[in-house]
């Protein structure tokens, strides 16, 4: 799609979608819209959400919508990568391999596991960034290029039901076809003030461009985040924020998730990624084990996507992995002179 059509059909899209109330500005391929009303001036609501709260608000709205809530997809994948890293995922059939139906459709909160979040000079992940998260999508597929932008009016009418007001967002990208393998897309972004939410992929086959799907994609914890507008740290590790570096209790919460989906330690690929994980908690930052951080990161998980173990086994399976790793490096370690 050449860059003058992608510009002209998605203007035209979501001028008949939002309406008048929101300004659509154009410069090269650069598309900012933003409403009328535009503040940025933004107070926190008075009611605070726990997350299971924030992801009920989710689903009403989407619901509202005529947008159902899937189930989860495997967090072990096994094609293209290990783990499932997104919800786009389960639009796998229908955009990669162009045949018509998809593993899910509809409001999809996927626990995910990626290890490419955005880092400090010091290595440490950047607030706002974890190596596992619940990626709040909302993927479907398509007949009509103004079903993109019907997906779009939808997400700012549930974005205000969290309390993320239309005169705090803006949308913007470059309208440039981009193309990965088989797939082509355009994707534009979200964001509410300073703080970048998610973004909106409109997605085809190359060869069948018929083949069409929306993804929309943010996270739970940024959502919670951009929302309260409290401290990163505090937000997502609660009363163990202080009780050891950021880098351990990443890696307990995200060891938990993966083996509490029965992906036990291993030399290689998903196995390999929560061997990872657990030697990245050294001893020393977690003096009195990890029970009770498991234990937290199991009343977080759990009810989003049902885990196969209970905390005790989890906690467990960690301090196995982290003995059998003590006893290799003593074995491997030269014998005093």
């Amino acid at each position: 799609m050449l860059i003058r059509e992608s510009v002209g059909w998605v203007l035209d899209s979501l001028h008949r979608t939002l309406g008048p109330s929101w300004d659509t500005r154009v410069e090269g391929d650069l598309l900012t819209v933003l409403h009328h009303d535009r503040s940025e001036h933004y107070l926190p609501p008075r009611r605070s959400l726990s997350f299971s709260d924030l992801l009920d608000v989710l689903e009403r709205s989407f619901a509202a919508h005529d947008v159902p809530r899937a189930r989860p997809l495997p967090l072990r994948w096994g094609r293209d990568t290990d783990l499932t890293v997104s919800a786009v995922q389960a639009l796998d059939p229908l955009i990669k391999d162009g045949q018509d139906w998809v593993y899910r459709s509809g409001f999809l909160p996927q626990p995910v596991v990626r290890l490419t979040g955005q880092r400090d000079g010091h290595g440490d992940l950047r607030d706002g960034f974890l190596t596992s998260f619940v990626n709040i999508s909302h993927i479907q597929p398509i007949k009509r290029h103004d079903e993109f932008s019907e997906v779009i009016d939808i997400w700012l009418s549930v974005l205000s039901d969290l309390g993320l007001h239309a005169k705090h967002l803006s949308l913007f990208g470059r309208l440039k076809t981009w193309r990965r393998d088989s797939v082509q897309g355009i994707t534009l972004r979200f964001g509410h003030l300073d703080l970048t939410l998610g973004d909106v992929n409109l997605l085809w086959n190359a060869d069948q461009p018929d083949r069409m799907a929306v993804d929309l994609g943010s996270g739970l914890e940024r959502l919670a985040w951009a929302r309260s507008r409290t401290d990163w740290k505090d937000l997502v590790f609660g009363p163990f924020a202080d009780a050891a570096p950021p880098a351990t209790l990443d890696a307990i919460r995200t060891a938990t998730l993966l083996l509490g989906h029965g992906i036990r330690p291993g030399g290689r690929g998903a196995g390999g990624t929560t061997r990872r994980m657990i030697n990245t908690i050294a001893p020393e930052s977690a003096p009195l084990g990890v029970d009770a951080m498991v234990r937290f990161s199991h009343r977080y998980w759990h009810p989003i996507a049902p885990l196969h173990l209970e905390w005790p086994a989890i906690a467990s399976a960690i301090e196995e992995e982290q003995s059998r790793r003590l006893r290799s490096s003593c074995q491997t370690a030269p014998a005093p002179s």
